[in-house]
């Protein structure tokens, strides 16, 4: 195997207290595909920044293959200095890197290059920033939570680009869909070290809950030799022997490993305050229009019963925010009309997290500031005790909000909201800033909640496990519903989110491409790109191998003997079954597309 591009090796950082990264490494091969995963705080920020040689480790060793390009996109980037985004843009390209390509990928992205950096909102900065890092086609790319601040088109477009380029890859992102269809191995970070799994996100679960059960089977053992240990110790032992001795300082020794050991994390414990149950019909809109600067939503209706779980979906800037304040009521229509059920009591999750008092500390804020006790519904719960069902050390009971983290934010305000007694629950961006374990447990808490869910979310898989119906955004105000998860709802339409266009600022002749790359109005404008060209030609032999692949793994489950000759083969095929699958349908998908695009040019 060839040099690695980039290795860290044994890197130890510590900030204050227990080590942030304890012998952590990482090795990026060409052509790698890694996802960095791991709890909210473990460190994988902080280890992509030590990557990238933006933050120096404490210990260890940094290596860089010569002469190969490094390119790293922050959580929060900075245009401060630059008159324009083309300008930023540009002053990250290196020598012989094709300039042209810096106003494409920002047209690509909604983006003209001629945005003052100071009106931006933090989606276009976003945009911006990414432009920036694929522009010159570095060797090794890390990107920090990539999708944040992103709609739908923008995260599909990003992953389509990422595909088609040559780079390697490290990915941090809490979208899991997103990390399911870009990645082939998986570095897990916890309690400061990191272990490598060779096969993409799709494996990671299962895989962590067997290395945690093994975890928890040696911690048994290591728990009963000291016990055995101490036994001895009670019994009549002189301890003068030098075995004896020896003995003593052995178990001096296990109890000093089980003192400082690094258990992992507990996890978020999450219940809400139910209210008494709500009437059948929750919602109920007639002919519902809003418009601004030109029409967010026209002639729109439905029923929303108790029980129903309804998202809503659509580009940024399509009107989805506005669309769940008619619903709710707390914007009145410009027409038609919403009527709300009896005995609904609605709680709010705010997308921008702007409800939180950024100088208020967390016990003001879940207490309202009056006595040490937050009430639960009909219970009375200590601040503290509360706070550590959501993670918080009770040393941050007086910690101002606005020092907190995003996912610590967004933490406090899923507390704060699931602590009110409610039967509908209106979620604008939950998944923002929280890790996968995190949100794994909202959709569990989701699933059995027995109220009405409206959700706002660009998080595809979210929107599949949640969801019972998706109101979709088909521009020029209309909105239209779908039955089941997102999707379902493509498989309806045939299509997901389409991007909202932007318009070119006044004197300029040519308007702005919107985001989506199959969009129609773009295809007239261009011709197939080389790569675009490559994909035509080589998919139709590609989807034949995985096609035959499928037939040889589908021939060994026929094999009504090998689950019981060996359990550990039929679960391995059957996981090969299904990344083929997955495989097979993104690669018809993408021809398909292709297909459709070439058409549309020639004809």
């Amino acid at each position: 195997m060839a040099a690695p591009l980039l290795t860290l090796r044994d890197v130890t950082l510590t900030f204050g207290g227990a080590p942030l990264l304890h012998g952590a490494e990482l090795m990026v091969h060409e052509g790698d595909r890694l996802c960095l995963v791991g709890r909210n705080g473990s460190g994988k920020s902080t280890l992509l920044k030590i990557a990238a040689d933006i933050l120096q480790a404490d210990g260890g060793e940094r290596v860089v293959q010569s002469g190969v390009t490094i390119r790293y996109l922050p959580q929060e980037p900075d245009l401060s200095g630059f008159s324009t985004t083309l300008a930023y843009v540009e002053a990250g390209l290196g020598p012989g890197d094709d300039v042209h390509r810096a106003q494409r990928l920002l047209e690509d992205l909604g983006l003209h290059g001629d945005e003052d950096p100071k009106t931006l909102s933090g989606g276009e900065i976003r945009r911006a920033a990414i432009a920036r890092v694929l522009a010159p086609e570095p060797d090794v790319l890390l990107l920090d939570e990539p999708t944040n601040h992103l709609d739908l088109p923008a995260i599909e477009w990003l992953e389509a680009e990422l595909k088609s380029m040559t780079s390697a890859l490290v990915l941090i992102s809490h979208d899991r869909r997103f990390l399911e269809n870009l990645s082939r191995a998986t570095i897990w970070l916890d309690r400061g070290r990191t272990r490598r799994m060779e096969r993409g996100f799709t494996a990671f679960e299962a895989w962590r809950d067997d290395l945690l059960e093994l975890e928890e089977k040696e911690r048994h053992k290591l728990d009963r030799k000291i016990a055995m240990e101490m036994d001895w110790l009670r019994y009549g032992v002189t301890a003068r022997r030098k075995r004896n001795q020896r003995r003593l300082a052995e178990l001096g020794s296990l109890r000093e490993r089980r003192k400082t050991e690094r258990r992992v994390q507990g996890e978020v414990k999450m219940g809400i305050a139910e209210a008494e149950q709500s009437g059948k019909l929750v919602i109920e809109a007639k002919g519902v229009a809003k418009a601004w600067d030109r029409p967010i939503v026209v002639d729109f209706s439905t029923r929303i019963a108790r029980g129903d779980r309804v998202g809503v979906v659509g580009a940024n800037g399509a009107g989805k925010s506005t669309l769940l304040g008619l619903l709710t009521g707390t914007l009145p229509p410009d027409g038609g009309s919403v009527k709300i059920g009896i005995g609904v009591e609605m709680v709010t999750l705010d997308q921008k997290r702007e409800a939180l008092d950024p100088a208020a500390t967390l016990k003001e804020t879940l207490t309202g500031g009056v006595g040490d006790n937050v009430r639960v519904g009909a219970e009375m719960r200590h601040v503290v005790s509360y706070m550590k069902d959501f993670l918080f050390p009770p040393e941050q009971v007086n910690t101002p909000v606005g020092v907190l983290s995003g996912g610590e934010r967004g933490r406090l305000m899923l507390a704060r909201a699931l602590a009110k007694p409610s039967n509908l629950m209106v979620l604008d961006e939950p998944t923002n800033d929280l890790d996968l374990e995190t949100l794994d447990l909202l959709e569990e808490m989701l699933g059995d909640y027995p109220g009405t869910v409206l959700v706002v979310s660009h998080d595809r898989d979210f929107l599949d496990r949640v969801c019972s119906s998706v109101v979709m955004s088909e521009g020029t105000g209309r909105w239209v519903e779908y039955a089941g998860g997102y999707s379902d709802m493509i498989a309806q339409r045939g299509t997901g989110v389409a991007a909202r266009r932007v318009e070119k600022p006044q004197g300029e002749a040519k308007p702005e491409k919107a985001v989506a790359a199959s969009a129609p109005a773009e295809a007239r404008k261009r011709r197939l790109s080389f790569k675009e060209k490559h994909a035509l030609e080589t998919l139709p032999g590609k989807i034949e191998a995985l096609q035959k692949d499928l037939g040889k793994l589908h021939d060994m489950l026929a094999d009504p003997d090998l689950y019981a000759r060996n359990p550990k083969r039929f679960d391995e095929v059957s996981r090969a079954v299904d990344e083929k699958t997955r495989a097979l349908a993104d690669a018809e998908d993408e021809w398909l597309a292709l297909e459709m695009l070439k058409e549309e040019l020639e004809g």
